[in-house]
């Protein structure tokens, strides 16, 4: 096969939109040790900026608590929750993307709800109420965190409100309301704070010329614009879970590049777009979410998804979440990129590769993408086999790739003739040279190596496993790893070729070698002979 030749010059930066946003279960499961817990280990590897979920408004928060007792009418707004959980988020470095939703059952126009934790779905009884109710959260997140600060969290208003499911009889006019009176009371608050929508679901592109004609037509703010995107068709439903289709990756950067062209010569053109909620599939019970496969596919996505949109949040960093419930076994196809109990899924591994990569875009590919830290003429490698959803199931044992890789070692030199001037002076003579080679560190996930959900299926899919299964578990997601040297010709270049197993995800780094190695060692006599 051809050798793909890498330029020298960088081709461009690469976005970080990315890691932006991720996703979370509602807004309370934050207080659990075990979300804490899995929270830290995905800002201490990938490093998030901000998080997004619902539930902020949820009876289970209980902010908007109503009181009638002893001659007292009225209402107070408790944030007793909502302390304790942004102090956690912005102890552990990420800042909260705020979703205004759902409604509390104290202020709700009806009683239909949506998920197994009862989320209310319809307009508020008074928007004056609910006015007043945005208005004191966003005083009291400024009173205790500060304006500047606050000044950088998004507001969202509502989710999907094009799906009844979500919003009572996907009333468009009835969403056009809540967002006047959400955005008003926002801006009530301060000018400067950043608020926006609609958070429609795929396939809902008829929201968006009335929305735009709406916050036109009345003069309404939208600071931003926000859409979610998936690629999964109608769920196949069995006990615990679906089986569905899915389309090829490039629908998903179709979503995201396509409210711009929709919105292409209204007064919205220009906004920011937050794609505040993608995966592959929208169900979290599917089990492609704990997949080698979910990797592969989404390789591409993310390599290229900062083209179209300014952020696409990952739904969800963890599997502690219960839209449909308490999840019946260990693996059960959720959202996360983390299992309960911080079992890393190959998803994991695409994001920390990603979070290994450098800012300098050298070459970007179908099934590559190569960058370089300018700062230490590291040169990284990401690259997937290529995989096509439900319809091209093409998908063979294994993925070649051949690249020729420029590679910093001009300054390698310089350094390490400094360094050996400097060696004749210590006692051991240690010689410090440029070897024109470079040490490579490659990290794979597939079928088989990073893969804890393919050990699970071999231990006989214990629904709840025991310590020593979750050792087993933990030690299983590790990546494989393989260190060696390459020579670099003449020309300043490394031929790299990697053969990536099924459904697999390959990081390479590499880096110029300097050969510290004191003239007395003699590897060969290790042993004593010689």
């Amino acid at each position: 096969m051809p050798r793909t030749i890498v330029p020298t010059e960088a081709a461009g930066t690469l976005s970080d939109a990315w890691r932006t946003c991720v996703g979370t279960g509602r807004f309370g499961l934050a207080l659990r040790k075990d979300y804490q817990d899995s929270l830290a280990l995905v800002q201490r590897e990938i490093g998030f900026r901000y998080i997004r979920g619902h539930g902020l408004l949820h009876d289970d928060v209980a902010v908007h608590r109503p009181y009638d007792a002893g001659g007292h009418r009225g209402t107070a707004y408790v944030f007793t929750y909502v302390d304790q959980v942004v102090d956690a988020y912005l102890g552990l470095g990420i800042k909260p993307f705020l979703e205004l939703g759902f409604m509390p059952s104290g202020l709700a126009f009806g009683d239909q709800t949506v998920f197994w934790w009862l989320g209310n779905v319809t307009p508020p009884r008074d928007h004056a109420e609910w006015a007043s109710l945005v208005r004191a959260l966003l005083r009291h997140l400024i009173d205790r965190y500060g304006l500047d600060e606050v000044r950088t969290w998004p507001v969202e208003v509502w989710n999907e409100p094009n799906l009844p499911q979500f919003w009572k009889d996907a009333d468009q006019a009835a969403y056009f309301r809540l967002y006047e009176t959400s955005v008003r009371a926002v801006k009530d608050v301060d000018a400067s704070l950043r608020v926006g929508g609609p958070a429609i679901s795929p396939g809902a592109d008829d929201w968006w010329e009335p929305f735009a004609e709406f916050v036109t037509a009345r003069d309404l703010p939208a600071d931003f614009l926000s859409v979610h995107a998936y690629s999964s068709g109608p769920a196949q439903h069995v006990p615990f879970g679906v089986y569905q289709t899915l389309q090829r990756p490039q629908h998903l950067l179709d979503q995201f590049a396509r409210p711009r062209k929709i919105l292409a010569g209204t007064a919205l053109a220009d906004r920011p777009l937050h794609v505040t909620e993608f995966n592959t599939s929208y169900r979290p019970d599917n089990p492609v979410h704990d997949t080698a496969y979910n990797a592969a596919y989404l390789a591409p996505v993310l390599a290229e998804g900062g083209e179209h949109a300014d952020s696409f949040s990952y739904w969800t960093f963890s599997d502690v979440f219960e839209e449909a419930g308490v999840p019946a076994s260990f693996f059960h196809g959720g959202f996360g990129m983390l299992t309960h109990r911080q079992v890393r899924k190959p998803t994991f591994h695409l994001y920390a590769f990603m979070a290994r990569m450098g800012p300098e875009i050298l070459a970007r590919g179908a099934d590559h993408l190569v960058t370089r830290h300018p700062a230490t003429g590291q040169v990284t490698v990401l690259a997937w086999q290529p995989v096509g959803g439900t319809d091209d199931p093409s998908e063979p044992a294994r993925h070649d790739l051949r690249l020729s890789i420029p590679v910093a070692v001009a300054e390698v030199e310089r350094l390490s003739g400094i360094e050996a001037t400097a060696a004749e002076n210590r006692p051991d003579r240690r010689s410090t040279s440029a070897t024109g080679r470079v040490f490579t560190m490659r990290y794979d996930v597939d079928e088989v190596a990073g893969n804890a959900w393919a050990a699970w299926r071999e231990m006989g899919r214990p629904v709840s496993p025991s310590g020593r299964q979750l050792d087993a578990l933990h030690e299983a997601s590790e990546p494989a790893r393989r260190a060696r040297s390459l020579p670099v010709d003449d020309g300043g270049r490394v031929d790299l070729d990697l053969t990536i197993g099924r459904h697999g995800v390959t990081l390479v780094t590499l880096d110029a070698v300097r050969d510290e190695t004191p003239a007395w060692l003699d590897d060969t006599r290790i042993l004593g002979r010689g």
